[in-house]
């Protein structure tokens, strides 16, 4: 048995193992995947001294809790959340050292949707296509984590830095409204004038039933010039994608890399972390752009 292992012992509604991806796939089918909210993966990264790539754990809503078989440093970033360490507070956002046989809980996010933990030395699971992401659409990379699962953590005597001193961390509750910019096309021209102006000003909010593959939403319907589907075509992260029903759909990263839907625009990546973190019901507002 190795000291350099995490238990997960309560995996909440979903959490996940993630990394900053395996881009460059989209040729064999294989979305990038990764951390949803990469600003938040990079910092919890970065405030225990680990490069921005290593993997740790994106938990969904209500969090996670695990055992250190060894001490190890964490922190908890993304979503503020309750942070406790065998049952005392602990440190949301810096550097905590969990002793041996320690069970460390970040808690229900307080506002947010996705908690990011990430441990000195990160996670060191296999890589499939050179990343430890796990895509649920795909399937590629370690499943959805269940009690029990032992996960091994890297040296920490290699290349990594000391962890970050801060006195605060940089953090943007999410907005009360997610305004996201939409650089129009390749297939606008499937909807009428009116659906773009619908597009613009109509009452849209996060679906529940949204997840990583997508950010789906409630509200007025895009009426289409056009009748039919494509032939299958590439899909992008971004993409701004009208099924049948007429209700927009964002692509996140655990995407399709291929669909028949028309795309009336694409969110511009820098724009998807805050949509990472919109809770369902946050109104949307999308401001389509036409590229020069």
């Amino acid at each position: 048995m190795s000291d350099r292992e995490l238990e997960i012992v309560d995996p909440g509604p979903l959490t996940t193992l993630q990394d900053l991806g395996r881009p460059g796939h989209a040729h064999l089918g294989v979305s990038r995947a990764g951390a949803l909210d990469r600003g938040a993966h990079r910092l919890a990264n970065r405030l225990v001294g680990n490069p921005p790539e290593a993997a740790g754990l994106e938990t969904t809503v209500a969090g996670c809790a695990v055992r250190a078989r060894g001490a190890v440093t964490v922190a908890v970033t993304g979503a503020p959340c309750p942070v406790t360490v065998d049952g005392r507070p602990a440190a949301w956002g810096t550097a905590v050292r969990v002793p041996a046989g320690a069970v460390l809980r970040a808690g229900a996010a307080t506002h947010g949707v996705r908690s990011y933990l990430a441990f000195a030395g990160g996670i060191t699971v296999d890589p499939v296509l050179g990343s430890r992401s796990t895509d649920l659409l795909s399937g590629l990379g370690p499943p959805p984590l269940t009690r029990g699962v032992l996960l091994p953590l890297g040296d920490t005597d290699g290349p990594l830095r000391a962890p970050a001193a801060v006195d605060t961390v940089p953090w943007q509750r999410p907005p009360a409204r997610l305004v996201l910019p939409v650089l129009l096309g390749p297939r606008d021209d499937w909807f009428t004038p009116a659906a773009l102006r619908t597009l613009a000003t109509g009452d849209y909010r996060v679906s529940p039933s949204g997840n990583r593959i997508g950010l789906r939403t409630v509200g007025p319907p895009l009426e289409r010039a056009r009748d039919g589907e494509l032939p299958s075509e590439g899909m992008v992260l971004g993409a701004v994608q009208v099924p049948p029903d007429g209700r927009p759909v964002v692509f996140l990263a655990d995407h399709p890399t291929t669909g028949g839907y028309p795309v009336v625009g694409v969110v511009p990546e820098s724009r998807l972390d805050a949509a990472a973190q919109a809770a369902p019901g946050t109104p949307i507002r999308f401001l389509p752009v036409r590229p020069r």
